[in-house]
């Protein structure tokens, strides 16, 4: 929770990291586009793929950038997994828009902490002594 011991440079790194990654991926894709177009499999394949390359990432980066403050329901998580394989691109531009801001989940482990300090802090401060030694 502390921001201390190089947190600066590990952000700038967990940016850069994330968007050489985005960038890596979208050359995987144009590869792929090429790829198609080489293959002259028609105009309706090739938008097909595309459209669906894109409605796969927008998807996949509307569930990580919720994920970032929210736990995902591990069964939802487990139904999404080709959905979010597809939408790679999606995922890892939303790594990238979150770290501009914060470091990604730094938010959600930040209020789940607190709830557990504050959870801790009432368990303990109810009991006020030994109960043997109360008068009656």
């Amino acid at each position: 929770m502390d921001h201390d011991g190089g947190y600066t440079a590990r952000r700038i790194g967990v940016c850069a990291g994330s968007l050489a990654a985005t960038v890596a991926a979208c050359l995987i894709l144009r590869v792929a586009y090429q790829g198609l177009r080489i293959a002259e499999i028609g105009g309706f394949v090739t938008m097909l793929m595309v459209v669906m390359f894109a409605v796969c990432s927008a998807l996949a980066f509307r569930h990580t950038w919720s994920g970032f403050t929210t736990r995902p329901d591990p069964d939802r998580q487990a139904s999404l997994r080709g959905l979010l394989a597809i939408g790679f691109v999606g995922s890892l531009a939303a790594y990238f828009f979150r770290s501009l801001v914060e470091a990604p989940g730094e938010k959600l482990h930040r209020t789940e902490y607190e709830t557990a300090r504050a959870q801790h802090a009432k368990r303990t401060s109810r009991r006020s002594g030994n109960p043997k030694k109360r008068r009656r």
